[in-house]
């Protein structure tokens, strides 16, 4: 059995004791138990006051010492400030932290709430990111997801920091166009082109046409979207949406527009000349999405090809070529062009008529009274005659009754006898009333040539005055259609006529004013004719004479 050792009482104590236990014993027995209770609580209080003053009381336990507060040591402060940077990904960049006196105290890296690096050893586990000259932060290769703010922290009892602002650039990238990049429509729709692209910064988006304008006329449009409106064929094309926003290269996706239309067809020439035994080209050009299927008719049947008739197609020229073309071949000719879409048919006349005939005098006469009109016709077939319309152009002030067109022609045409030949005189058509057309029907000269060439002196005009002509011509198919109204205006001061040998060149008699006014309109070719024959003569008769003298 294990006995408990227990302190003998002081001195003080036991005499105190003593009176206590006296005292108690003079009194009866309940007065002395409350007497000793008393004593005890005493003497609790007074060793939970002795606690407080001894071991929570400053001071009191050991008495104050006059002491000597040292020097406190600097903080340490950072020598580098706050910065925003711009990166492109993939590129490497370096955040830069320098610290003076940074004593005993560690520095640590943060994003966000990760702690990158402590001290000198690397938190995260991102092989990308190192310190590199001291406590500055490397990250390699970056990317879109590095971008936000890097914190350089000081562990001291309020702590110290700076902030890194990191911008990520993104080169622009295209991410949708419309359709995929291919859009079929019909023709009057109307076309939205998209375009959807990223970046950082956002970049701006350009429209423009490869090899063309923009259907508005411009070279390029800016914004996602373009239109256009009520598209025609001349719309489709490749369109190109281009994303920049300074970054890297610009980013490129092009859009194909297809527009669907019926067939639209073009002649090259509604009117088609030839001769028999050449060759004649009737020509259609063809536009149409998808490409049409296109056949050739006269009247209304459909021709098939043979040895003389043969079709040609080079990209949208369809050519139906006739070879020695013959009077039946003249007529009028359709090309009809079919598509999914719709149908559509071009006219073309095949005409064994002149050409229509162009004349090419000079504007301004060289006399007062007359005026020598020349023309030219294109003909395969020989020319066998030309009318000649002329006037007095209308003043402004003549009402239109005066200006109508009324022709007082013939009832029967005057036949050639053929002693006449082609020297016989022009046949003339007056009008009764002021101002309109008087016309002269003059004979053709023969020939072989393509192009046929006349002249007409017209005569008893008015001096200083404005005139209009018109002409026709006519082979063994017909007569041309009228040709371009030609203006001309008499001289207003006589010329020197000195050269007999210019007029006689042309067939023109020496004689006077008043003379020339009696003879009336004269035509240049009769005096060319009767030289002409001359000469004939003169050669037939020499050769005849050699030939007898050969024989004798």
């Amino acid at each position: 059995m294990v006995k408990h050792y227990r302190k003998p009482p002081s001195k003080k104590s036991r005499t105190a004791h003593r009176v206590v236990v006296a005292a108690t014993a003079e009194m009866d027995q309940p007065a002395a138990a409350e007497l000793q209770t008393m004593w005890k609580s005493r003497k609790l209080w007074t060793s939970i006051l002795l606690f407080v003053l001894l071991f929570i009381t400053p001071g009191f336990a050991s008495p104050k010492r006059p002491t000597q507060n040292p020097e406190p040591d600097p903080l340490p402060t950072f020598g580098s400030q706050g910065r925003r940077f711009r990166v492109v990904t993939n590129d490497t960049v370096v955040l830069p932290c320098d610290v003076i006196n940074p004593g005993v105290f560690i520095l640590a890296w943060k994003k966000g709430i990760a702690v990158l690096t402590a001290g000198s050893t690397k938190v995260s586990p991102d092989e990308r990111i190192r310190l590199v000259d001291g406590n500055n932060l490397e990250i390699r290769d970056i990317q879109t997801n590095d971008a936000g703010n890097y914190v350089c922290q000081i562990a001291t009892m309020k702590p110290r920091e700076i902030s890194h602002t990191v911008e990520i650039l993104v080169p622009s990238r295209i991410k949708s166009v419309t359709s995929g990049g291919n859009i079929d429509t019909k023709k009057d729709s109307m076309i939205k082109l998209n375009c959807e692209a990223d970046g950082n910064p956002v970049p701006n988006i350009t429209w423009t046409r490869k090899n063309n304008v923009l259907p508005n006329g411009e070279r390029n449009a800016t914004g996602d979207t373009y239109i256009i409106q009520s598209a025609t064929r001349h719309d489709a094309g490749l369109y190109i949406c281009t994303a920049y926003n300074d970054v890297g290269q610009p980013a490129e996706q092009t859009i194909t527009v297809n527009i669907l239309y019926p067939p639209e067809i073009e002649v090259e020439r509604v009117w088609v000349h030839s001769g028999e035994g050449n060759e004649a080209l009737l020509v259609c050009i063809v536009n149409a999405e998808p490409h049409a299927e296109v056949s050739w008719y006269r009247d209304t049947l459909k021709l098939d090809t043979n040895e003389r008739r043969i079709t040609e197609v080079r990209g949208s020229r369809h050519t139906l070529i006739v070879r020695k073309v013959q009077a039946s071949d003249f007529g009028n000719y359709s090309c009809v062009a079919d598509n999914v879409v719709g149908k559509s048919r071009a006219y073309v006349e095949l005409s064994g008529k002149p050409n229509p005939v162009k004349i090419n005098s000079n504007k301004n006469g060289r006399h007062q009274n007359n005026y020598n009109i020349s023309w030219s016709v294109d003909s395969y077939t020989p020319i066998e005659e030309f009318k000649l319309f002329y006037r007095k152009v209308p003043l402004p002030d003549e009402s239109p009754a005066d200006t109508r067109t009324q022709y007082q022609w013939p009832k029967k045409p005057p036949t050639r006898n053929d002693n006449e030949g082609y020297g016989s005189s022009p046949i003339y058509g007056y009008n009764s009333m002021r101002n309109e057309w008087n016309d002269v029907i003059l004979p053709a000269v023969p020939s072989e040539q393509f192009t046929h060439r006349m002249s007409y002196n017209i005569r008893g005009l008015d001096t200083a005055s404005e005139y209009e002509a018109k002409v026709m011509a006519k082979n063994r198919f017909g007569w041309t259609p009228m040709s371009d109204v030609f203006k001309f205006v008499t001289s207003a001061t006589p010329e020197i006529e000195s050269n007999p040998k210019y007029q006689a060149s042309y067939g023109i008699s020496m004689t006077s004013n008043a003379e020339a006014r009696d003879l009336g309109s004269t035509s240049s070719y009769n005096g060319f004719t009767k030289r002409s024959y001359n000469v004939i003569i003169f050669v037939v008769f020499t050769t005849l004479y050699f030939a007898f003298n050969t024989i004798v």
